[in-house]
């Protein structure tokens, strides 16, 4: 028998390095994951560069590449990506930027960069969109919320370009940076300028908006300004179903892989109670996807919460969300007719509190698939396993071949 369809489940950041507290284990080794040493024991197993040895991968570049679109070719930044995922529809040519929203005190010093990881910032996004006036510049712009303290801005106009700083200090204590061209071109410049305005009447905006006020009265950091990085270009990319002759759809609370999905044709399947954080709807997640098979060819999950873990360097609290994810992948046992690939974007070690070059576990179950030895998911037993080491850009040529979807090269 030969399976017709693939589930391409991402675990956002799982893979780590060992951790004392853990007894020198990886959170990954540390956790009790039955379902998922039951699914490697019953296929294949590897290790996986997202990108290339020795080269730490962006969630962006990562995905793009897990996808077969070379992110040497592809990526442009991450900021169009995250307005795509955030609902704004990027077209070829506009200026892509991803946003936080950031608390900031009485002297304009950033106290938190992700204004104490606010949710539900829809209200404050949509007065923003409604209140800042760029006109006087010929600038166009569209701004959306996305997952948590996470939003999207857009630059449509003439005479835009993208070789512009952040002013994000990238740390607290600090007031933020000031926008400025890096090449120094008029483009630049005018892009720059529009920057500092859309913050500055944000600001004026935000201050009095009713939801920081119910924040302070909680003692919730209130979101007083937005930092802007990642700006980007948004490029053409060739559409999934012509590339690789499938139908598929896209899982994602994070707006950046949402945006990845979607900008190269995948469907976006809404979940409720998604968040991207340790308190996601794994179960709902699970569910969507099996649903979602009914009618796609391929569906790509990314579940986020275990790489927050690891940039928070909290090993412990990566292990037990592992643990809840393993729950919740039950479902996934015996997938008829369906070949299900299990991997990590990149690692981000508890040690490191960012993303590394470490190759990252795979697995690939199924029918048809070939068994080899591994009976643990985890980033050492995997290195023991038939597939031994990929590249990212590999794992989709592997896949198709798996439902017999692979063209013959030669004769």
């Amino acid at each position: 028998m030969t399976a017709h369809k693939i589930l391409l489940l991402v675990l956002d950041g799982i893979s780590d390095r060992p951790c004392p507290e853990l007894g020198m284990r990886t959170p990954l080794q540390a956790a009790l994951t039955p379902v998922l040493d039951r699914m490697a024991s019953d296929g294949i197993c590897g290790i996986m560069d997202t990108i290339g040895p020795g080269i730490r991968p962006g969630s962006d570049t990562s995905h793009l590449s897990l996808l077969g679109y070379d992110p040497y070719r592809y990526y442009t930044g991450r900021g169009p990506l995250e307005a795509e995922g955030s609902g704004i529809r990027m077209e070829a040519g506009m200026i892509g930027f991803r946003c936080n929203y950031a608390t900031l005190d009485g002297e304009g010093r950033v106290t938190d960069r992700r204004a104490g990881r606010i949710h539900g910032t829809e209200p404050l996004s949509a007065a923003i969109q409604e209140g800042v006036d760029l006109s006087s510049l010929g600038v166009e712009f569209l701004f959306r919320s996305g997952t948590g303290h996470r939003a999207a801005l857009a630059f449509r106009g003439e005479d835009l370009g993208v070789a512009v700083t952040s002013n994000d200090p990238k740390k607290d204590g600090v007031p933020p940076l000031p926008f400025s061209a890096r090449d120094g071109t008029d483009a630049d410049r005018k892009t720059a300028r529009a920057l500092q305005e859309f913050v500055r009447q944000a600001e004026e905006i935000l201050k009095d908006h009713p939801l920081n006020a119910t924040r302070v009265a909680q003692g919730l950091s209130p979101a007083t300004t937005v930092l802007i990085r990642g700006a980007g270009r948004m490029g053409h990319f060739e559409p999934f179903s012509s590339r690789y002759g499938l139908k598929g759809c896209v899982i994602s609370a994070a707006a950046l892989i949402a945006g990845i999905g979607t900008a190269v044709g995948l469907s976006r399947v809404e979940v409720p109670e998604i968040t991207g954080s340790a308190d996601t709807n794994l179960a709902g997640k699970v569910r969507a996807a099996i649903d979602a098979l009914r009618t796609a060819d391929f569906v790509l999950v990314n579940i986020k919460g275990a790489d927050e873990a690891g940039h928070d360097g909290k090993a412990r609290a990566k292990m037990m969300f592992i643990e809840r994810i393993d729950s919740a992948l039950v479902p996934l046992i015996g997938l008829e007719d369906c070949i299900v690939a299990i991997c990590a974007d990149h690692s981000t070690p508890c040690s490191v509190k960012d993303h590394s070059a470490d190759p990252v576990p795979l697995l690939i179950c199924g029918e048809g698939v070939r068994v080899d030895r591994v009976t643990h998911f985890d980033e050492v037993s995997c290195a023991e396993g038939g597939l031994h080491r990929i590249s990212g850009g590999s794992l989709m040529p592997i896949l198709r071949d798996l439902i017999n979807r692979s063209p013959k090269y030669g004769a």
